[in-house]
């Protein structure tokens, strides 16, 4: 029998109940990966990428013990999704124009003069 791989995936995140080995994805239901911003419709910056690290791992910290869930992963996508929408309103991400989406999906960009 084959193991199923849950994911949850929305605009900017997408979650895996797997692990990454030889740059595939391997099913493992007792780890979850996290692709952020696929699209690279972002510019990161080390420090915003840590704190997104940070709020994704007590995410997955508060769910241990209890059974990943497609609904638990979307959940956890939702939260990860408000976690960007709030930085890019505070001015600590912005968008990438040389990107090869450019849809503004999180609101129009923020400039100094609006912050």
């Amino acid at each position: 029998m084959t193991e199923t791989q849950l994911k949850c995936t929305t605009r900017h995140v997408r979650l895996f109940t797997a692990i990454i080995k030889d740059d595939d994805l391997v099913p493992d239901q007792d780890h979850l990966t996290l692709d952020l911003d696929p699209d690279n419709e972002f510019i990161w910056s080390e420090e915003v990428l840590e704190k997104v690290n940070d709020h994704f791992r007590e995410l997955v910290n508060a769910q241990a013990g209890n059974e990943l869930s497609d609904y638990s992963l979307r959940k956890i996508g939702s939260e990860i999704e408000g976690i960007i929408r709030g930085l890019l309103q505070s001015g600590e991400l912005s968008y990438n124009t040389e990107g090869r989406v450019l849809n503004y999906s999180m609101g129009l960009p923020r400039t100094p003069d609006l912050l």
